[in-house]
């Protein structure tokens, strides 16, 4: 089917498309008004709108694309190779078959005319429905050459519409590296000290060159400070634990006791042995009266008699020590009582911990590889598990000299930092801490790490 050109000038058509563009409310009904109402500018055959990873959206003289016909997949195949060549740099081109891969210039003639020219339609990164894609106008005469900045001015100010309806981008990394690249890709004819690249590469240096704490963390919690550890008087196995978990004690309370049965009867044993010596003591005392060899051999049941008391003694001290009372007042911390009952201990062996509830503070285990420099009184920040929106400050009290072995394995320096403050928080409660460290360059606190890391297999 052929038209007439129109008769009215082309600027007053080109501005009648722009508002009817601008009065369009939703992409079907724009992508109707290019495909069909740009006859008025030019005439032609057919006009097919496409999009990438879409395909197309609109046919002239239909109401809605099929995607699955033969022609369809064709042209699909055709404007992806057209999208991705060099005809898509330019605002408008005219396509020969002769120019095409053999597959798709085989079917040109079944599917096309002669004359067929692309205006391609770049994707707009600011927008988040946006594809690349392009318009295919099929032709039964060539077009004026003159016509073609107007074609192209009024698909400009359709584009400008159709970007205008769909959604603005979301944040994104593809989208932020969309706008990177094009911020890299400006600012070629400007001066070398307004280049964008030159402007990022000053704004990296000077980010690097900014001082920051040097800081590390490490695995916390909260201990008390200068606890009473008791610990077992003397061999034996604990027949009755007095007190419970967390129970608040006072000087001289019954914490827990031995098994008394073996005592007692060692005990006993020796106060029968030491009253046998001190009856033959007594019988040998009355023949050294008359009796010089019986005399002689006084200073021997002496003796005698006083190592039995002595152990007497100190079985009767092991007997006082079986029930272990609480040496201040404060707050027993120990594991399950119940699993203590019958166990046997050692001389030495810690049992529980009798610590002032009030009186707290932070000790962090810090990984050699994380040993920095700390100066004195070093700000330490304790992010309880429990309350991670707040934290505990302090003070740092020391750090060992030498490296610990952990459960895990690994060897870690001890840190003990006071709580000036106080804490509300109860005793034993774990997080990470925090520890601030001297300033540094930002390229040293980004760098230490590798750096240390791979100077283990260096030698310079």
């Amino acid at each position: 089917m052929t038209e007439a050109r129109p008769t009215t000038h082309p600027l007053l058509l080109l501005v009648e498309l722009g508002q009817a563009a601008r009065r369009a409310s939703t992409l079907p009904e724009l992508g109707f008004l290019l495909v069909n109402d740009t006859r008025r500018l030019l005439p032609y055959r057919q006009a097919l709108l496409w999009f990438e990873g879409q395909g197309l959206h609109t046919v002239s003289g239909l109401l809605a694309a099929e995607a699955n016909t033969p022609f369809s997949l064709w042209l699909n195949r055709l404007m992806k190779h057209l999208n991705a060549g060099a005809a898509s740099s330019a605002p408008l081109q005219r396509i020969h078959p002769e120019a095409l891969p053999a597959e798709l210039a085989a079917e040109w003639g079944e599917w096309l005319a002669e004359h067929v020219y692309w205006a391609p339609l770049a994707a707009n990164t600011q927008r988040f429905e946006s594809r690349a894609g392009g318009v295919l106008f099929v032709c039964d005469e060539p077009w004026d050459e003159a016509a073609h900045p107007l074609l192209a001015e009024w698909i400009a100010v359709w584009l400008h519409a159709w970007n205008g309806l769909l959604r603005p981008v979301p944040y994104s990394p593809t989208a932020l590296l969309k706008r990177l690249r094009a911020w890299f890709a400006q600012g070629q004819d400007l001066a070398w000290w307004r280049r964008p690249r030159l402007q990022l590469a000053l704004l990296v240096l000077a980010l690097m060159l900014c001082p920051v704490r040097l800081s590390v963390l490490a695995p916390g919690e909260l201990v008390p400070l200068d606890p009473a550890v008791i610990r077992a008087p003397l061999d034996g196995v604990l027949a009755q634990v007095h007190v419970r978990t967390n129970q608040a004690v006072k000087a001289g309370d019954p914490l827990f006791s031995f098994d008394e049965a073996s005592i007692a009867a060692r005990l006993e044993v020796a106060r029968q042995a030491l009253a046998t010596a001190e009856a033959e003591y007594r019988q040998m005392a009355q023949m050294a009266v008359s009796d010089v060899r019986s005399k002689a051999q006084l200073s021997g049941v002496l003796g005698k008699m006083a190592e039995k008391q002595a152990e007497v003694d100190f079985l009767s001290g092991q007997f006082a020590r079986a029930k272990v009372l609480a040496p201040q007042d404060g707050v027993a911390l120990l594991d399950d009582p119940t699993e203590l009952i019958g166990k046997p201990v050692q001389t030495g062996e810690r049992i529980m911990r009798i610590a002032n509830p009030a009186a707290k503070e932070i000790e962090a285990w810090i990984p050699i590889g994380d040993a920095i420099p700390l100066p004195e009184h070093a700000d330490v920040q304790l992010f309880l598990s429990a309350a991670p929106l707040s934290s505990e400050r302090g003070q740092l009290r020391y750090l060992a000299h030498d490296a610990l072995p952990r459960p895990d394995g690994s060897y870690a320096y001890r840190l003990r930092a006071s709580l000036p403050g106080g804490s509300d928080q109860r005793i034993g409660m774990k997080g990470t801490v925090k520890v601030q460290g001297g300033w540094v360059p930002a390229i040293y606190w980004i760098m230490r790490r590798p750096l240390a890391s791979i100077r283990q297999f260096l030698v310079l």
